[in-house]
Formats: structure tokens, sequence, C-alpha cells
């Protein structure tokens, strides 16, 4: 794979369909693949996020498979290997509203009330009612994505890119504060014309579209025995949950609820999340993961880990990933410093809000024991 940076540039678009927490910029995996993997060579990532690996898995023309246990991610890394124009998605959205009854369901309260206007909010609640009943075809899974990444963000002077009222784009505010933010400033929520915000984002994304390639994405825990299935690959490439980072569900709540998830914010953790009880008990979690991807892969298989911490957990992120290697199948042969979390958009930067600054984060090679 000798694919050139520049010829790929105009194929990147659809990797910002929508922001996510869990995210690495784009040129690691495809600087771990370029010049090295061979046509063919499947690419896994058992934590993939918002499918950067796998994204540059289909740029080089490499089969995927990816797997996360929420189902914002699924949904991101899914339209991401889809393929539909432009046209295409217009037309299945503005065929879904064309559907649409004089009453729609709406979630009711003082936030509901402030996030969206009124009209906007029920063509919103139906549409997610129509894709959480059908979501098969490629330009439904796109639409889903161009939703999810316009449901909320910062309001513009211009062409309306976002549904909501002001609002972060990246994580969803929660409900108290929003309220009061929005009316000490006596902020509206536009009524913006859907099907406009759709055309708009879908021409950004499906401009340019990349050559579609096998993949599978898959909603489960990768710490489950035989989770990635009997399919062999040669490339694991994932940036893992960082110990001590909770908030994935809260802050992805908006997310969430356009899912089917529930119309207020959900603070306590998933039950089957990773471990945070102790260092030892997350890298033990940890090693389950590299135990499953050892049995899947093929004798030369290369393992890439991009790893941290952030401040406020008094532990050596290092430390702890090696411990997790321990036992697990797979022998780490180096580990290259990327750089503090503060100078790219990754996942510790991402998570403080305002916080202690994040720690260094590595990327970790290793090949099987």
């Amino acid at each position: 794979m000798t694919e050139s940076l520049a010829k790929l540039e105009p194929l990147r678009a659809l990797n910002a369909i929508c922001p996510y927490y869990t995210m690495f910029p784009l040129d690691f995996p495809l600087r771990v693949l370029r010049g090295r993997a061979e046509a063919g060579d499947w690419v896994v990532d058992p934590f993939c996020g918002r499918g950067t690996t796998n994204f540059a898995a289909r740029l080089l023309g490499l089969p995927s498979f990816g797997m996360d246990s929420s189902p914002v991610a699924v949904a991101l890394t899914s339209a991401k290997l889809a393929d539909a124009r432009v046209s295409d998605v217009v037309r299945v959205a503005t065929s879904i509203l064309e559907s649409m009854p004089q009453d729609v369901y709406t979630p009711q309260g003082e936030f509901w009330e402030l996030a969206y206007e009124r009209s906007v909010l029920k063509r919103v609640c139906w549409l997610r009612k129509d894709l959480l009943r059908d979501c098969s075809s490629d330009s439904r899974l796109l639409l889903r994505a161009i939703l999810l990444g316009a449901l909320h963000g910062p309001k513009t002077k211009v062409a309306a890119s976002h549904l909501s009222n002001q609002c972060p784009r990246t994580f969803a505010p929660k409900p108290d504060y929003a309220v009061k933010f929005w009316r000490k400033r006596r902020l509206k929520p536009p009524k913006v014309d859907v099907i406009d915000v759709v055309r708009t984002r879908a021409r950004r994304f499906l401009a340019k579209r990349p050559e579609q390639t096998l993949a599978r994405v898959v909603l489960g825990d990768s710490r489950v025995a035989g989770a990635m299935g009997k399919q062999k690959f040669r490339w694991a490439i994932t940036s893992p949950p960082y110990y001590g980072m909770r908030t994935y569900i809260p802050d992805q709540w908006l997310r969430s609820w356009f899912l089917g998830g529930p119309s207020k914010v959900a603070y306590r953790p998933p039950e089957k999340e990773m471990d945070h009880g102790s260092a030892s008990l997350f890298a033990a979690d940890l090693r389950k993961v590299w135990k499953g991807l050892a049995l899947s892969a093929h004798d030369d298989a290369k393992l890439v880990i991009r790893f941290g911490g952030i401040a406020d957990r008094d532990v050596d992120p290092m430390e702890l990933l090696k411990e997790s290697l321990e036992d697990s199948g797979w022998l780490l042969t180096t580990a290259v410093s990327a750089g503090d979390a503060n100078a790219g958009r990754r996942q510790a930067t991402q998570f403080v809000h305002g916080g202690p600054a994040p720690k260094e984060e590595h990327d970790y090679y290793a090949v099987l024991a």
C-alpha cells in the first residue's frame, strides 16, 4: 500500500462526518499502514470509536473489522464504511419527512423547549423514529450519521450547519447548565430547514467518495472470548479508553438519545464498561482484549496501541499498558512518544473540560509472542 497522502487528501472529508471524543488523527493509522500493509490484509480495531482506523483502511483499499460497546461509535463507523450519493441521502431524508404526521411525540421539559425550535424538534423526532425502524441501507446509515453530527453545535451567522440552540459541537450540554446558559443570554433555538442542513453537510462529506472495501462493524464487548470472530487479521490499530475516563455515555447523551437511548442524562456508568476500580483491574480487562486479538491474528500480525492517561489518576499509563500486555500473547517491541495530548485532538484533552492537563501519550508496537 503506497498511496500518497496527497492523493488521499480529497477523500478524507467523510472522516469528519461527526465529532467524537475517542478520536486520534487519521494520519496515525495511515502512517502505520502505508507502505507496510499488503493488499487483502485485514485491519481490526477492538475499540473503534468513530471509526478512524476503519476509514484509514478504506482509503487504502484494505478490508476491516471494528467493534465498540457504544451505539454512537458503531453508527459513525458504519457510516464511514457506507457509500451513497448526496442526492440519495437527501431523497431519503425528504421522503421520511414527507410522511410525518401532524402529531409527533417529542420529549418534554425546559431543556427540549430551549434546545430546539418546536417544528425542528418534531422533524428530528420523526427522523429518529423512522431511522430506528430501518437503518439498513447505505443512504440511511449516512443520513443517521449526518444528523448525529448536526444534532448539536454552535449557532452561526450564515447558513445553519446545526439544528440546536448554541451548544458545544463535540459533547452534549448537560440540561441544567444549558438552560441557565440560554436563559441568561436570552438565546432562542433557530428555526432551521432540516433538509437544507442535511444537504449542506452531505455535500461537504460526500463530494468525493472513497472506493468501498469489505468491512464489518459490530456493537459488542471486545473483552468477550471470540468477540473478534474467525476472520484472521494482520493489523490491529486501536486506542482503548484511558484509565479514569468514565464520562463517555453522559457526554454523548443527546446522540445516544437519537439512537434510541433515554431523553435524559444517565450519569451512572454502564454496567459492562471497563473496570476502573483499580489500575490492575483495568489492565486485566485490557489483557482480555489483547488475548482475544491474539487468537484471531496471523502469525506475522502487528498490534499498535495509542495510550495515555489523565493527570488526576496517579498511575503511569506506560506501566499500566505494559502490565496489560503481560501473558496476553503479545510481545511489546517499541514504545514511541506521540506527544502531549494537548498537541492534537486526542482522548485526554477532550475529556478534561478545563481540568488537569493530560499525560503524554505513546504508541506501542507489539508482535505475537
